[in-house]
């Protein structure tokens, strides 16, 4: 049984890919996995290009099945939930924010925001003025009714943080979040993320290939030959 700080724990964790060639054996990508996550709390994942940092980031949010092993997440073994119930846990529990924004094209800063609040359960008065004060808070007030087209890259990452925030959620699941950026942006991202995370109580996954980044979570784990290491 989980501990009640922790939201987040992985157990022996393996996962593998079939083969590239016809007939070839199994690509091992995750072998032994184990770290936790605790609330209000932050760990980064680092590691080469390909080395499994995604995939990790992925099977730790029930978006992707592992070989074997277990991933608890608020006290419930997510792997043995069915897709629904996954989902349902995604929406109330997990916020996402990936390399790309993913805002809707057609779709204001508001509304993108708006939505998963909607889904989510929420009325549309709730959802709303939900997503209007996450905006505030990310400093997009003045830019509520731009469609992402109009937004620079780092005001789209700002609204992206914004929707990944708006449900409260236990623990958010960041995958490169300022790899698209340039420096100064990246910084502002950066200093945002880290700042709500204290703010919100929430609980964050990085995965990130920029060591001054990662330094800033609370524990940095590597991975490296499938397994995962904490980083000096």
């Amino acid at each position: 049984m989980m501990k009640s700080a922790e939201v987040l724990r992985l157990e022996q964790v393996f996962k593998s890919f079939p083969a590239t060639l016809r007939g070839g054996p199994p690509i091992q990508i995750l072998e032994g996995i184990d770290l936790n996550l605790e609330r209000s709390k932050s760990i980064a994942i680092t590691g080469n290009s390909g080395s499994g940092k995604s995939t990790l980031l992925q099977i730790s949010a029930g978006l992707m099945q592992c070989d074997s092993g277990k991933i608890w997440f608020e006290e419930q073994d997510i792997s043995r939930l069915d897709d629904d119930a996954l989902s349902q846990l995604r929406s109330r529990s997990m916020g996402f924010i990936f390399q790309s924004s993913l805002l809707l094209d057609d779709f204001t800063a508001l509304e993108n925001v708006q939505i998963p609040a909607m889904i989510a359960g929420k009325s549309e008065k709730q959802a709303k003025q939900q997503a209007l004060e996450m905006l505030s808070t990310v400093g997009m007030q003045d830019r509520l009714h731009h469609t992402s087209d109009q937004l620079s890259g780092g005001e789209r990452q700002r609204v992206a943080i914004a929707r990944a925030l708006v449900n409260s959620p236990t623990v958010i699941f960041a995958d490169e979040p300022t790899g698209s950026l340039d420096e100064r942006n990246a910084s502002v991202v950066e200093d945002l993320l880290f700042s709500l995370v204290e703010q919100q109580q929430v609980a964050l996954m990085l995965i990130t290939h920029n060591n001054s980044f990662a330094q800033r979570c609370d524990i940095v784990y590597h991975l490296h030959d499938r397994k995962v290491e904490v980083s000096s």
